[in-house]
C-alpha cells in the first residue's frame, strides 16, 4: 500500500490541495453552552470555550465539520486538537484528559475522511493539530528577569511527544506544528514527532 506522503506529493503535483478552515469559528456557530463543553466529565472548572474537549463530549460536532469540510473538497483536514497538551490544558484542569483528547480526535477525523473515500474512492489526508501552548521557551514573562522561564525544553518536549504518540496511534497521516511563535518551541514539537514517528514504527512526516 502507497504510503500518504506519496500518494499526497503525488496529488500535489497534479492539483492545487485545499486544507480545511478554521476550528475556532466553526464551533463558534452552534452556540455550544458550558454544559455541551463539559458533558458528563467531573471537571471542576468551566470548560466554556475548551473547544478540544468537544472531542470526548460532543463528538458529533466536531466530526460534523470534519464532513463539512471534506464535502467543500478538502483533501486534508486536521485533527481538533490546537491545545491538546498538558500545558495548554492546566487552564481548564483537563491535564489527565490529553492522551484520550488526542485519540479520539484522530479517530474523529480519520473517520470522516475514511467514510468520505468509501463513497468517492479519493483518499483524504488527516493531520494531526499541534499548537504552540501558552508557553514560550525564548523569551522570559518576567520583565524584571531575562533568564526566567516558565517551562523548560525537555519538559516541553516531553509534553508534545505526548500529543504526538496519542496522535499517531489514533491514525494521523502527518503532524502539523502550527501558529506557533517561538522557534525554540517549534524545535521542541518538531523533535517530538520524530521521536514519535520512530516509536511508532511508521511514516507519520
Amino acid at each position: 500500500m502507497t504510503d500518504a506522503e506519496t500518494l499526497f506529493r503525488e496529488r500535489a503535483a497534479r492539483k492545487v490541495m485545499i486544507f480545511d478552515g478554521g476550528y475556532g469559528t466553526a464551533i463558534q456557530k452552534y452556540g455550544l453552552t458550558e454544559a455541551d463543553y463539559r458533558g458528563d466529565l467531573p471537571l471542576e472548572k468551566d470548560q466554556k470555550g475548551n473547544n478540544d474537549l468537544l472531542c470526548l463530549t460532543r463528538p458529533d460536532v466536531v466530526k460534523a465539520i470534519h464532513k463539512a469540510y471534506i464535502d467543500n473538497g478538502a483533501d486534508m483536514i486536521e485533527t481538533n486538537t490546537f491545545s491538546s497538551t498538558q500545558i495548554a490544558m492546566a487552564d481548564y484542569g483537563c491535564e489527565h484528559l490529553v492522551r484520550e483528547l488526542n485519540i479520539a480526535a484522530a479517530r474523529l477525523a480519520r473517520e470522516a475522511c475514511d467514510e468520505a473515500e468509501a463513497q468517492d474512492g479519493v483518499k483524504r489526508f488527516v493531520t494531526g493539530s499541534i499548537g504552540p501552548t501558552n508557553k514560550t521557551l525564548s523569551i522570559s514573562p518576567q520583565v524584571n528577569d531575562p533568564a526566567f522561564r516558565e517551562v523548560d525544553y525537555d519538559t516541553l518536549k516531553t509534553h508534545y511527544r505526548e500529543q504526538c504518540d496519542a496522535l499517531i496511534e489514533g491514525g494521523v497521516d502527518f503532524i502539523l506544528i502550527e501558529t506557533c511563535f517561538d522557534t525554540l518551541n517549534a524545535k521542541a514539537a518538531g523533535m517530538a514527532a520524530k521521536e514519535a514517528e520512530a516509536a511508532a514504527g511508521r511514516s507519520v512526516p
